[in-house]
């Protein structure tokens, strides 16, 4: 067993903190705010019906109403249930941490709080990982039992050896076959990965709802000054000694990375999915909370312009996809 297997706590362990600090406090601020959280997947169009006084102004059609020059509201039917996919990268470069949690326990900590909320709710989950490819789907399932499981199968997939890049396209098109009913999926990646993947995440943002849940660690941004240090690629095991205390070599690292970020919000935007950013230093439920707000928000203005508003605003890529070894 390796260490980080070792070092990870139990699923039943872990699911009762999380629902205890986490998932119970969610519960109650988001009370209300799960079909705008997840309306894409949840709702469908049913008809059109002239505005009263109690009705929502938030389902109030725009376009119709200033053709009709009477506002009128939209109204949806409900699935029973929803279905949420997980398609979670689990690949070398997961494991890195530079304080008590890596990559790997912050996706693990995220799926647990997620997948809870919404069977608790009566809705299905399930899940796709990848380490140097996709070799564990979990058919989307409802219950305790089944987040149990997850967490389970997370925490028992061994940290991949250093051998190549990974394919984050491998992933996302797996999912695209998978994945065949309209879903909400959450995209779980540092985005550390070969080319291509851009193109495949917009294919699966046309079908379903998608976020991408965007990992980083905060020393993959910016060096302190520790003298000399080996770095070591993740990916490709490769190592190089730098010199830290060199204020010029930390600049050109954080211009790097500044550079890196700025490709990565452009792909993100393209592919019109909606972003989460999550460090390992990050209070999940606040992170949580705050892509709440970014929802509830973008619900508004789609509302009151009557056309989809799409999100996706990262903040933070690494140069390096390794660190301090």
């Amino acid at each position: 067993m390796s260490e980080a297997m070792a070092a990870a706590p139990s699923s039943e362990a872990l699911l009762k903190r999380l629902e205890w600090t986490v998932i119970r406090r969610l519960d109650g601020l988001l009370q209300g705010d799960y079909r705008t959280l997840w309306r894409g997947a949840g709702l469908d169009l049913a008809d059109l019906r002239e505005y009263q006084h109690f009705d929502d102004v938030r389902h109030i059609d725009w376009n119709v109403t200033a053709r009709l020059q009477t506002p009128y509201v939209r109204q949806f039917t409900e699935d029973r249930e929803l279905a949420a996919w997980f398609l979670v990268d689990l690949s070398a470069s997961a494991d890195f941490g530079s304080g008590d949690m890596n990559k790997r326990s912050v996706a693990r900590e995220f799926t647990g709080v997620l997948a809870r909320l919404l069977t608790r709710h009566g809705n299905r989950v399930g899940a796709m990982l990848y380490g140097s490819a996709v070799d564990t789907v979990i058919p989307a399932r409802g219950g305790r039992l089944h987040v149990l499981n997850l967490l389970q199968r997370m925490a028992q997939r061994p940290a991949e050896s250093a051998g190549g890049a990974t394919q984050l396209r491998d992933l996302l098109l797996a999912g695209q076959r998978m994945v065949k009913r309209r879903s909400t999926v959450f995209v779980i990646s540092d985005f550390i990965s070969a080319p291509g993947w851009e193109q495949a995440l917009a294919q699966l943002a046309t079908r379903h709802e998608v976020t991408a849940v965007r990992l980083f660690d905060p020393l993959e941004m910016e060096l302190p000054d520790l003298g000399l240090v080996t770095m070591r690629d993740a990916e490709t095991g490769e190592q190089i000694v730098v010199d830290t205390h060199d204020s010029g070599f930390r600049k050109r690292f954080a211009a790097a990375a500044e550079k890196r970020e700025t490709h990565l919000l452009e792909a993100l935007a393209r592919a019109g999915v909606d972003t989460l950013e999550l460090a390992t230093d990050d209070d999940l439920m606040d992170a949580i909370l705050r892509f709440a707000d970014l929802r509830k928000q973008r619900s508004r203005l789609a509302n009151w312009s009557g056309k989809p508003q799409r999100a996706g605003t990262p903040t933070h890529l690494t140069p390096w996809s390794g660190a301090p070894a």
